[in-house]
């Protein structure tokens, strides 16, 4: 009897193939037009070289075994996601193993519009799918698949200005969202906001609007503050009261998340002095941290904390992989995010901070030893497989031994979140 398919050792061996499938998963957030979490795509590659090894059959395979072995849900956190089609897997029905009430199906670019693929989409809809035409570049042949599309992806690099008026008018008719890939800059967002896009892929939205930073209000200064004063040990319980009561709304968040099912205290929080003494130091600065962030990021708040959130706790997590302190890399990877969320320079934020050097650099991108796994995880985010081993290796670490803070980050940071927004 073949023992790999029964029992504890079939169960095992899928513990590692859906450690291994993450391997190659990243997911990139999408945002609607105030910068609310929409959904995620997810990227799926078969090796460093950002694409499918073999035919077509097992591309498909390779996508839809990754996808039921992780499980949706635990990449999605309850978003719908985006997940690339081959003609294969459009023509031979293998997209009906996943929920239609959480996938929506992309048409790859690839893929000829024939007869049998517009069949195709035309019975997915019928199912429930909803479907997006992926890097959509207009064509007579297209307009039967537009007419079904629920979503028309433009990636904005390949296509300027002048050629996405050509192209909206060609689809003009269409009732499908528009989703803008590869939006880097918030200006750019602003522009194609205008132009009709309603969803948006890219990071623009961990990036601070120039003109933003120009005055650093009396409240973001006195976040700056308190940020510098939780960074003494041992904490000084009296100044830390005496300021966070000069926010009433800070100290409602932050009473609220301590007293949360999130970090299981058993005895109600009635002032910060109580909440500091019970927590301790260490928690106390990563919930004084998620308050101001949570205060400050405004409507985009879902987005920036949940990528904030995982990649502390991936840094965290990962600290061991290169000789380095937990905390320090928790904080590393919250941090990374403030210059979005606090509208305020690095630059400003760094000087503040009474951290190690190294860490301060590390916050102002040098690619340091204490920078490492922040800068694996940002490749990682962006499908970059080739930089992520390249930061792996030279440290000499086994690429494959992030898998699993990776995935256990991402579901550690959806339940933070759930408590959170």
């Amino acid at each position: 009897m073949d023992l790999s398919t029964h029992g504890p050792v079939a169960a095992s061996n899928a513990h590692l193939r859906a450690h291994q499938s993450v391997r190659h998963i990243a997911r990139q957030p999408i945002l609607d037009v105030k910068g609310r979490l929409f959904g995620y795509e997810l990227l799926f590659r078969s090796g460093r070289d950002n694409h499918f090894d073999g035919d077509g059959d097992q591309a498909t395979r390779t996508m839809l075994d990754n996808t039921l072995l992780f499980g949706v849900e635990h990449l999605s956190g309850g978003f719908p996601v985006f997940i690339n089609c081959t003609r294969e897997s459009l023509l031979g029905d293998l997209v009906l193993v996943l929920n239609p009430e959480k996938v929506v199906i992309e048409v790859l670019e690839d893929v000829v519009p024939d007869q049998p693929v517009i069949n195709a989409c035309r019975k997915l809809r019928a199912r429930g799918y909803r479907l997006a035409l992926d890097d959509f570049v207009w064509k007579p042949e297209m307009a039967p698949l537009v007419d079904l599309a629920n979503f028309i992806k433009i990636d904005v690099l390949v296509h300027p200005t002048r050629e996405r008026e050509l192209l909206l008018r060609e689809i003009s008719h269409s009732s499908a969202q528009l989703l803008a890939e590869k939006v880097e800059t918030p200006e750019d967002f602003e522009v194609l906001k205008t132009e009709g896009f309603g969803l948006f892929q890219g990071y623009y939205f961990c990036r601070p609007q120039q003109n933003t930073l120009r005055r650093i209000s009396s409240n973001t200064i006195m976040h700056l503050e308190l940020l510098e004063l939780i960074q003494h040990n041992p904490i000084d319980i009296y100044k830390v009261g005496l300021m966070l009561r000069r926010d009433v709304s800070l100290s409602y968040r932050l009473l609220r998340l301590v007293n949360s099912p999130l970090y299981g205290m058993r005895q109600d929080m009635r002032s910060i002095e109580h909440a500091l003494v019970v927590v301790g130091d260490q928690m106390f600065r990563r919930l004084v941290f998620l308050s101001i962030t949570k205060e400050a990021a405004g409507p985009r708040a879902a987005a920036l904390l949940r990528l904030a959130l995982h990649r502390s706790r991936f840094c965290e997590l990962a600290a061991k992989q290169w000789n380095l302190d937990p905390d320090e890399q928790c904080l590393l990877g919250l941090m990374s995010l403030l210059p979005a969320m606090l509208k305020v320079k690095m630059e400003t934020i760094a000087e503040v901070l009474p951290m190690r050097a190294p860490l301060r650099e590390a916050l102002l991108g040098v690619e340091n030893h204490e920078r490492a796994p922040l800068h694996w995880l940002e490749n990682f985010e962006s499908g970059n497989w080739g930089a992520c081993e390249a930061v792996a290796k030279e440290s000499d670490i086994q690429d494959f031994g992030l898998v699993e803070p990776y995935a256990d980050a991402i579901r550690w940071a959806d339940e933070a979140c759930e408590q959170l927004l």
